[in-house]
């Protein structure tokens, strides 16, 4: 009786598992699936679950606290070799390719100003029709008066302002901040000498750019050597919503690699 009842159980035990060999083994009803194949696919959906995680917070909403502290480690890390910047803007999307090479100075600050939010629905301001389109100051008047005077080194120029590239915008050497244009056609026999130096090119989208509204002209807080800016860096969004309507923002920037 006993041996009986042992062999019943190892008949079990050995039934059960060819059960598990037969389910790990055979096409599902739905089709190809297999033990091996969801934990391949478990491994890609946990893959794309952590990139998510890590775009979200490197370009998920902007980062206010962190904007608000522009000496901080954070904020002044050293931009890859090669990147490329999306623009999102109230026209359609803007692609630039940026080389640290061109602009080492320049090109960190710029990514780690998009990796943060800093662009975020900051308006393009100042148009000059056919010239260029320049934006920088955050829509925040406290980020934007924290970063006024965050100052960096010159950088020696190696691209040329040819249609399509971006410069920041400084009035004193050493004194590029936040604010770059985009050149709309080739101006480089004027702002090579000065020198604006170009941190990245429009790859693109440049008929984006050509068609933001640019007939405020310099009555949006014009350029910083003007000095009429004031009006925007203490109303922000604000100010500039309810004076200049049609102003078209950068609604999202992001490093996409």
């Amino acid at each position: 009786m006993m041996r009986s009842r042992m062999t019943r159980f190892w008949l079990t035990i050995v039934a059960g598992c060819l059960s598990i060999l037969v389910v790990v083994s055979s096409p599902s009803r739905r089709g190809d699936w297999s033990a091996t194949g969801s934990v391949a696919e478990a491994g890609q959906a946990r893959t794309l679950a952590l990139r998510s995680i890590a775009a979200a917070g490197q370009n998920g909403k902007p980062d206010r606290a962190a904007l608000l502290q522009p000496d901080s480690p954070e904020l002044n890390k050293a931009a890859p070799a090669e990147s490329h910047v999306r623009l999102e803007t109230t026209q359609g999307v803007i692609r630039l390719e940026m080389k640290r090479a061109w602009s080492p100075h320049g090109v960190d600050r710029f990514y780690n100003l998009v990796r943060h939010g800093y662009y975020d629905n900051a308006a393009v301001f100042r148009i000059r029709a056919g010239l260029w389109a320049q934006f920088g100051i955050n829509g925040d008047p406290k980020i934007a008066q924290a970063w006024r005077n965050q100052t960096i080194p010159d950088d020696p120029r190696v691209l040329s302002n040819v249609r399509g590239t971006v410069a920041f915008a400084f009035k004193d050497p050493n004194g590029r901040t936040t604010q770059v244009f985009i050149n709309l056609r080739d101006n480089s026999a004027t702002h090579d000498k000065e020198p604006f130096v170009p941190i990245a090119r429009v790859i693109e989208g440049m008929e984006i750019v050509d068609a933001l509204y640019a007939d405020y002209g310099e009555q949006a807080g014009g350029g910083i050597r003007a000095g009429k800016q004031d009006p925007v860096f203490a109303g922000g969004n604000e100010y500039l919503k309810r004076n200049f309507p049609k102003l078209d923002y950068i609604t999202k920037a992001t490093v996409e690699r």
